[in-house]
């Protein structure tokens, strides 16, 4: 199984995912057009199987078909490696808090995976209200129990990667981020009417404002490739020394 040998990254000229520390910018309507044409050209990282077989059920349960509904599904499983990562960080803090400048430094790295999951949660109430303004009705199985389910799986998953070795959770995360950057990218270009439908919100107003559908999802699939950047680049150094 592939876990950490690689760290596959997409490069641009003017790069506007690089030093996030989680809390990606909100990009211009030419720039988000940009990027999104850079992750359409871009290769996918050479995925572990793990992050495979993950893609898999997520396809067996939910379809091939990209739907709003699957797109929260995967919004509910993405918050749950930075959660990990924060409660075994604070852990860390506590056995190492009289060496004060480790501390520091894990702290430092704490705050961004803090930031990184209310990233994450943005996208998952955003899909959330546009699920319930499109009136399709979700089952309490598909829809509530089962994602229950994977999440808790999928904590126990990176929890134990991140105590036995960081690396292999990072490595896990940045395939999951490169997943979902290019699902979105595909999602825009699958749903052209989406350049042309207005988007409001006064309950996520917070996230951002954006002139339509299309650019609210490029900008998604943007702060997914700033996290999936982040993992990659904590594979350099997973433990915080």
């Amino acid at each position: 199984m592939t876990m950490l040998i690689d760290i596959p990254t997409q490069r641009t000229a003017t790069d506007l995912s690089q030093d996030t520390h989680g809390d990606p910018p909100k990009l211009s309507h030419d720039e988000l057009l940009r990027v999104h044409a850079e992750t359409l050209a871009a290769p996918r990282r050479r995925y572990s199987l793990v992050s495979k077989a993950m893609f898999l059920q997520m396809d067996l349960l939910y379809g091939r078909k990209m739907t709003l509904e699957k797109f929260m599904v995967l919004e509910i499983v993405a918050r749950v490696p930075y959660q990990t990562w924060e409660t075994a960080s604070y852990k860390r803090i506590t056995r190492n808090h009289r060496k004060v400048g480790l501390a520091l430094r894990i702290f430092d790295r704490l705050k961004e995976f803090r930031a990184q999951q209310d990233n994450e949660q943005w996208h998952l109430l955003v899909l959330s209200e546009l699920v319930e303004r499109s009136g399709r009705r979700t089952g309490a199985l598909r829809f509530r129990f089962l994602p229950k389910v994977m999440a808790f799986t999928w904590w126990n998953i990176c929890w134990v990667m991140y105590a036995v070795k960081p690396g292999w959770s990072h490595r896990l995360n940045a395939d999951f981020e490169d997943h979902a950057e290019h699902s979105y990218a595909e999602l825009v270009e699958a749903n052209p009417e989406f350049d042309v439908t207005p988007y409001q919100s006064q309950l996520c107003a917070e996230y951002g404002s954006f002139e339509s559908l299309g650019d609210l999802f490029r900008q998604i699939g943007h702060d997914e490739r700033c996290h999936k950047r982040e993992s990659e680049q904590h594979l350099l150094q997973p433990r915080v020394q």
